[in-house]
């Protein structure tokens, strides 16, 4: 079961790639239908005139089936990454995310589901699914490559119920802010393209930008998404509290776990309060956003393997 745990870890990785190619592949082609049409037809040209050629119509169902592709080859990567914790488990005995390694997997997992939910209510918002495949191809590889561990039996210290509550309730409210962040990521380079006013694209960014839905749609899902991560986290902040005061006999100690989760719920609250405050413009808020998820990337990566502290044993 741990082999086969690794190897449908591979095809996820893999799977996540190949979509990251189809959603490109979509973004370029629908590019090329644009380009084409604008030199096809001349400006000051009747709008009533036909079409030049009957081969644009193709290139519309080649951009479409590459967008389709890419969404089922998310649903494809999200099974096998489910596959892969549910193999863990059965090869562990326990409940699959008590690692580094693990817990990525589980979060990656969350923030793809969350979008696969999304994008089949809401077609506008596919396009951001190439943010999502890119952020789970780079999660999953230092996942794989920096931090794997072995399936196996944990320390005492966490073989407790508690942690089917804190760290699942952590990995949901993780994947939320995942999610949210791109969305955020998205918003401001959407932001940044409206700026500028109308005209072709100028740059990466511009190229990427365009394909992208609005920005007050895109300001939507982000606060939905960071509002209901924040209360899984204060909730997971909580339950952290209670086995804490079982294990260590005290409530809260500022071990450098447990400040920089309180950092990240400042944060976020501050995200939030910002989002209902009418004189925060936009881009304010989704930089706060991108600050929150930071605080979360060095509260994984920095405090686990860095920094000594009681949860240290959290790393690889």
């Amino acid at each position: 079961m741990a082999a086969l745990s690794n190897l449908l870890f591979v095809v996820s990785l893999v799977t996540y790639l190949a979509a990251v190619i189809a959603f490109a592949a979509a973004h370029a082609l629908r590019g090329m239908q644009r380009s084409r049409q604008s030199t096809l037809v001349p400006a000051g040209a009747s709008a009533a005139l036909p079409p030049p050629e009957a081969s644009a119509p193709t290139r519309v169902i080649t951009h479409e089936r590459a967008a389709v592709g890419a969404v089922v080859a998310m649903a494809v990567a999200a099974l096998a990454q489910a596959g892969c914790l549910v193999t863990r488990a059965a090869a562990a005995g326990r409940v699959p995310w008590g690692n580094m390694y693990e817990f990525i997997v589980a979060l990656t997992l969350v923030g793809t589901t969350a979008w696969l939910a999304l994008a089949a209510r809401r077609r506008e918002l596919r396009p951001l699914g190439l943010y999502v495949a890119v952020g789970a191809v780079i999660l999953l590889g230092v996942a794989g490559l920096r931090v794997y561990t072995p399936a196996g039996p944990l320390v005492p210290a966490l073989q407790s119920v508690w942690l089917a509550v804190h760290v699942s309730a952590a990995a949901i409210a993780s994947g939320l802010f995942l999610l949210g962040f791109l969305a955020a990521v998205a918003l401001l380079l959407r932001a940044r393209y409206d700026s500028r006013g109308a005209g072709r694209p100028a740059g990466l960014r511009d190229t990427l930008a365009i394909r992208l839905p609005a920005v007050q749609s895109l300001r939507r899902i982000s606060f939905r998404l960071h509002a209901t991560g924040f209360l899984v986290w204060t909730f997971a902040v909580m339950a952290g509290a209670v086995w804490a005061e079982a294990s260590w006999g005290r409530y809260w100690g500022w071990d450098p776990k447990e400040t920089w989760a309180f950092i990240s719920w400042v944060v976020y609250a501050a995200y939030l309060h910002a989002q209902a405050t009418a004189s925060v413009r936009v881009t304010t808020g989704a930089w706060l956003a991108v600050a929150g998820w930071a605080t979360m990337v060095f509260n994984l990566f920095a405090v686990n393997l860095v920094i000594s502290g009681l949860h240290s044993y959290a790393g690889a």
